[in-house]
C-alpha cells in the first residue's frame, strides 16, 4: 500500500495518491491530471477512482479530465447531483483497491454531500481517513457554505456535522490518520493548523471542535466569527458540479503572447482586467495604467478570488519572463479560465511601444516613521482582523483587504492614503486595487508592520473601530 500526499501550498490544498497491487485512486484532484497519471504510469499503475469528498468551492477540481482520460469512476457520497458520469456511493459502502479496501462514510456538515473515506489494510484495520473539508487538523469545515442552497442554516449544518464527528469519525480508532483537504491558509475552516496530517487520537485532544462538551457548545463554538467567504466560491461549486474546458483548452487561449498594440486592443474589445503578477516592488516602477497587481509568489489564488470576484472576468496577463504557464495554470485552479493572452516581452516592451506607465510611490519604514512625526498621517492598515486587533499603529484606521472592494468609498481623494499590510504584499494590491479605481493618491509602506514595528513608531493592541471616516 502507498499513500501520497500532494500538497500545493499557494491554495493550502491537500490531494492524495492511493495505490494497491497496480490499482489507484485520487482523493480530491486538481485541475491539472497529467501529474497524477504520470505517476501512475511510472509504477506500472492504473487509476481506478477518483474520489471526491465534495464539491469544492475554493478550487476546481480535475475529476472529469482525470476520468475520460484515465477510465476511472469518479465517486461522490450521498446526496450529490452532477451533470457527468458519476458513481454516487451509499453510506457504508465498500471500494476495492487491490488489497485495501475505502469505505464511504457519508459526513454532512460542511456541506450535505460531504463524505470522509476511511481506508484499511489489507487485514482490514483502519488506517487512515481522507476526511476532506469535515475534519482540519485544528479545526473543522465552516458550515456556512452550502447553507444558500436552500432554506438551510449554518447552525442547521453545524449540528449535521457535529453528528457525523461523533457518529462516524470520533468513534475510530485513536491510531488513525487523519488527511484533510486543506491546511492552514484556507479560507474553508478558520482555525487550521500549519501541519497537513494528524492522529485522530491527538486531535481529540487539541481540536477545539472535537472538545466540544454538547452539541450546543459545538454549534456556538464553530459558527462565531466566521467572515463571509470569498465572492468567487460559489463559482467554483457550480463548475465542480458540470462538465469543465480542460486545462489545455485553457492554456492554449491563455498562452497567446500579445504585442503591446495587440494588448491594448484586447484590453478595450473584451473589456478584459490586466492582472500583474510581477513582485509589489518591481510593479510600483512601472506598470500598465489600471493594472491590478497579485504577485504570483504569494497567496496568489485566493487574493485572485477575493479581489476579482466574477470567475468569467476577462483578462490580460503582465507576469515575469518565463512565469505565463504558471500563472494561466494557477488562476485555471481556481475558475478564472478567460485568459486572453499576455504581454510579450513584459513591461520593457511596453514601455518600448511608447505606451502610458504608470507607477506607484513606494517608501521605507523609516521614511514612514519620520513623515508620521512631522505630522499626522492617513494610515489604513490592510491586514486582517485579528492581526489588526493584536497589534497596530496608533490611528490607523483598518479595512481588510478581503473586503477592500466594499469599502472603496471610504477612502479619501484628497489627503494621502498611507497602506500597509504585515509585509508589503498585500498593500501593493490595495494600492494597486485603488490606483486602477481613480484615487492616485495612495502611499505603499514597503515591509509593512512588521518593518514598521523596528522604527520609533509606537503601536497599541487596543482596538480601534474597524470602519474608516473621510
Amino acid at each position: 500500500m502507498k499513500i501520497e500526499q500532494i500538497y500545493t501550498g499557494c491554495l493550502a490544498q491537500g490531494a492524495y495518491y492511493i495505490e494497491s497491487e497496480g490499482e489507484v485512486a485520487i482523493v480530491d484532484p486538481l485541475r491539472e491530471s497529467q501529474p497524477y497519471i504520470d505517476r501512475a504510469e511510472q509504477n506500472g499503475a492504473k487509476i481506478k477512482y477518483v474520489l471526491e469528498t465534495h464539491f469544492h468551492a475554493d478550487f476546481v477540481s480535475g475529476h472529469v479530465d482525470l476520468a475520460e482520460r484515465t477510465g476511472a469512476t469518479i465517486v461522490y457520497g450521498p446526496n450529490a447531483k452532477t451533470d457527468f458520469p458519476a458513481h454516487i456511493a451509499v453510506d457504508g459502502e465498500v471500494l476495492k483497491l487491490g488489497k485495501v479496501t475505502i469505505k464511504v462514510l457519508h459526513t454532512p456538515g460542511h456541506t450535505m454531500e460531504s463524505t470522509t473515506y476511511l481506508l484499511s489494510d489489507e487485514h482490514g484495520k483502519p488506517y487512515c481517513i481522507f476526511s476532506g473539508d469535515t475534519l482540519f487538523i485544528g479545526d473543522v469545515g465552516r458550515p456556512d457554505l452550502a447553507q444558500k442552497m436552500g432554506t438551510i442554516t449554518q447552525e442547521d449544518l453545524a449540528g449535521y456535522l457535529y453528528d457525523s464527528l461523533h457518529n462516524k469519525i470520533m468513534t475510530l480508532p485513536d491510531e488513525v490518520i487523519v488527511y484533510p483537504a486543506h491546511g492552514a491558509g484556507s479560507a474553508c475552516g478558520k482555525n487550521m493548523s500549519k501541519e497537513t496530517f494528524d492522529t485522530l487520537g491527538h486531535q481529540k485532544e487539541v481540536n477545539y471542535a472535537l472538545k466540544a462538551q454538547t452539541k450546543e457548545q459545538f454549534i456556538k463554538e464553530v459558527t462565531d466569527g466566521l467572515l463571509p467567504p470569498p465572492a468567487y466560491f460559489p463559482q467554483n461549486v457550480a463548475m465542480n458540479k458540470g462538465k469543465i474546458a480542460s486545462l489545455d483548452a485553457v492554456k492554449k487561449q491563455g498562452m497567446r503572447a500579445l504585442t503591446p498594440a495587440q494588448f491594448e486592443l484586447v484590453a478595450e474589445t473584451e473589456g478584459a482586467l490586466v492582472l500583474d503578477t510581477r513582485g509589489a516592488q518591481t510593479y510600483k516602477d512601472g506598470a500598465v495604467p489600471r493594472s491590478i497587481n497579485i504577485g504570483i509568489k504569494g497567496d496568489f489564488a485566493p487574493w485572485v478570488g477575493a479581489m476579482i470576484p466574477d470567475v468569467k472576468q476577462p483578462l490580460l496577463l503582465v507576469t515575469d519572463d518565463g512565469m505565463e504557464d504558471e500563472v494561466v495554470t494557477r488562476l485555471a485552479r481556481v475558475g478564472y479560465d478567460n485568459v486572453f493572452g499576455y504581454l510579450q516581452g513584459g513591461i520593457a516592451a511596453w514601455k518600448s511601444a511608447g505606451m502610458e506607465v504608470d507607477t506607484i510611490e513606494s517608501i521605507s519604514a523609516e521614511e514612514f516613521a519620520k513623515r508620521y512625526a512631522a505630522s499626522k498621517l492617513r494610515v489604513v492598515d490592510v491586514r486582517k482582523d485579528g492581526e489588526y486587533a493584536a497589534e497596530h499603529v496608533d490611528g490607523a484606521w483598518h479595512a481588510s483587504l478581503q473586503f477592500i472592494n466594499q469599502n472603496l468609498a471610504a477612502f479619501s481623494k484628497d489627503e494621502p492614503n498611507y497602506i500597509h499590510c504585515a509585509g508589503g504584499y498585500r498593500s501593493m494590491v490595495a494600492a494597486s486595487l485603488l490606483k486602477a479605481r481613480g484615487y492616485h493618491n495612495v502611499i505603499d509602506v514597503a515591509g509593512g508592520f512588521n518593518a514598521i514595528k523596528n522604527t520609533s513608531i509606537s503601536v497599541t493592541d487596543y482596538v480601534c473601530p474597524s470602519t474608516l471616516k473621510k
